[in-house]
């Protein structure tokens, strides 16, 4: 009896993976369009973590003299103010960073200008050392050096065999989040750092995603950890649950398929634990994994039959504290959105962060191509990250408008695939092995996070409801790095689980995902089992077995009839005639297909851990 038992519910579970992938398939499949007229039809973006220009490309200056690099005469002063106090020079002996140097936004106001008065122009770039030497004695040297290309192989290829840009900008003086945000929607919506509200509810503003889906064409997000991009409201849609892949399982099949969306956003690992190091290159993350794990996503993208309609985008988020010698735009810079920071700053996003490498990679660019200024829209424009969003717009011809006024003026980079008459054929099919690593020791388990990774965690905590606790926003300053790995990832999969199992029963597409808290609900079967289960909702004591069943009568027997009743004209709950018509509208009164839809995203929520 038993097995008879296992036996229906693998063949239950077989049925809904199935019905899963084929859902995700077509999705990717049947919102491609053929009205691209360019010779790019995918663009695929990483944005990595927190590195400046001259901190990982400066050095390349010495071999390539076009690229705007060091020369070893930059330096900074141990007091900005002081020209007799002592000074620091660039070096070249980076090789593994164990320290995070500063990056907040007051951090970064120092670096820039050596002191609070922010209206120096052009920006003096003097206050790196004195800002690292108020954190530690040693930060200062660290803040100043960058690698040989030697030890970053991957990325001395990359700049020789396709394109750099020189002067590509960070689009806010201020640390991760607030950057992220510009990549994707031209603005941070007056986020300087984290902002408890729009954590817990999702950012609100429009983002390219939306343009891209009001346009018909597709787009995709291959996560690991967990995707950075939940922080917008509107990616936590029940029609964009399918929108989300495991790169693991997902990312080389679409590749190697030709099913690569339009526009594909690719993430990194961000915790670093011992069964899959972070390959984000945040310090003190080693460099290598990030090299290993770009040479593998650029391999992935030119074994694919979409590569001569294809571009890759790398950059990063922003310098993370380290020296650049270029100064950063701090006039001509439109603000986004008319939004002001909060107090004490009430910064107007009127200037931009410091400049990151960014490579431009396709069969359509040239080799060895290095891209400064951009050529408008505006004489003061610059490429930044509003530039991608911009860039979109252009090459996929959408009928959207401009986001905001950021990328309205950003500088765009759709020219550079039009220089040529046919894409090239010479491209390296592998890049430079990465043989060692940069870092002395592998990862570290028990670490403390970094404030990076606790807003992470935050995400995580609305993902699956725990942000109603009392330990909200506390939830992640107490965990252990590999803590944080396993709840992050388990958060993603409950919500991602939800949100596609109330799709498959008819849910509303438009509808946010919600769940219910889960910190109580997680803990060892025994003799405490029952303390586990607190909520007090049905769902949250169903066993998976049942859902199973549950989920199988719904899409194989009670939606077609439900579809049925609503469709056809003598349907008893049909727009003309049924209890849906404008005369009769009980059924939509009271609410029962709302209803259906939230008890699966409960059911699963809750069924996920029995």
């Amino acid at each position: 009896m038993a097995s008879r038992r296992l036996s229906l519910t693998f063949l239950l579970f077989l049925y809904l993976v199935i019905s899963s992938h084929s859902l995700a398939f077509d999705d990717l499949h049947k919102r491609h369009k053929s009205k691209i007229k360019g010779p790019i039809k995918t663009l695929v973006v990483l944005v990595m973590e927190n590195r400046s220009f001259d901190h990982v490309l400066g050095w390349l200056k010495s071999s390539r003299p076009d690229i705007d690099g060091l020369s070893g005469s930059e330096s900074n002063r141990v007091s900005a103010s002081d020209p007799n106090s002592d000074e620091v020079f660039v070096s070249d002996d980076a090789v593994f960073i164990d320290s995070d140097p500063g990056h907040s936004f007051q951090a970064i106001r120092e670096q820039i200008f050596g002191s609070n008065d922010s209206f120096a122009n052009p920006a003096p770039m003097n206050g790196f050392v004195q800002q690292a030497k108020g954190m530690s004695e040693t930060m200062s040297k660290t803040v100043m050096s960058g690698f040989k290309p030697s030890l970053l192989p991957v990325y001395t290829g990359l700049a020789n065999e396709f394109a750099v840009f020189d002067r590509w900008f960070a689009s806010v003086p201020a640390s991760t989040q607030p950057n992220r945000f510009y990549v994707h929607s031209a603005t941070s919506h007056g986020a300087m750092s984290n902002v408890r509200k729009d954590l817990v509810h999702g950012f609100p503003q429009r983002t390219i995603f939306d343009s891209l889906d009001d346009n018909g064409l597709s787009f995709g997000i291959y996560y690991q950890n967990i995707p950075a991009t939940l922080f917008f409201r509107s990616l936590r849609k029940l029609k964009h649950m399918l929108k989300f892949h495991s790169y693991e399982l997902k990312f080389k099949l679409h590749a190697k398929l030709g099913k690569l969306p339009n526009y594909a956003v690719v993430e990194q690992r961000y915790f670093d634990v011992e069964l899959f190091p972070a390959n984000d290159d945040h310090p003190s993350h080693d460099m290598a994994r990030g090299q290993r794990f770009v040479k593998e996503v650029y391999e992935i993208l030119r074994s694919s039959p979409q590569w001569k309609e294809m571009a890759l985008l790398i950059t990063y988020d922003e310098h993370g504290g380290f020296y650049d010698h270029v100064p950063t735009p701090v006039r001509g810079v439109p603000n986004p959105d008319g939004i002001i920071g909060s107090d004490p700053y009430y910064f107007k996003f009127d200037r931009l962060g410091i400049r990151v490498p960014t490579f431009l990679i396709s069969p359509w660019i040239d080799k060895g191509t290095v891209i400064h200024e951009p050529d408008g829209p505006r004489p003061d424009s610059q490429f930044e990250h509003s530039s991608i969003p911009a860039t979109v717009k252009k090459l996929f011809n959408l009928n959207s408008n401009f986001l905001t006024r950021r990328d309205a003026w950003a500088g765009s980079f759709e020219n550079y695939f039009y220089l040529r008459d046919t894409p090239r054929d010479d491209c390296p099919e592998t890049l430079p092995d990465v043989t060692t690593s940069l870092r002395p020791w592998g990862p570290k388990e028990d670490a403390s996070l970094s404030e990076f990774q606790v807003e992470m965690i935050q995400l995580a905590s609305q993902l699956n409801g725990d942000h109603v606790l009392n330990a909200y926003p506390y939830i992640g300053k107490s965990m252990t790095v590999g803590e944080a790995n396993r709840y992050a990832e388990d958060a993603v999969r409950r919500f991602l689980e939800a949100g596609r199992a109330a799709l498959r029963a008819g849910a509303n597409e438009s509808a946010i995902v919600t769940m219910k808290p889960s910190l109580t609900s997680r803990v060892p079967a025994g003799d405490n089992a029952d303390a586990g289960i607190t909520s007090g909702s049905i769902a949250e004591r169903t066993q998976f077995s049942d859902y199973l069943v549950f989920s199988f009568c719904l899409s194989g027997f009670v939606y077609p009839f439900v579809v049925h009743w609503v469709s056809a004209s003598n349907g008893w709950v049909s727009a003309s005639n049924g209890w849906l018509s404008p005369r009769s509208n009980q059924l939509i009164g009271s609410g029962a297909i709302g209803f259906a839809g939230r008890i699966v995203v409960h059911v699963v929520g809750g069924a996920a851990h029995s």
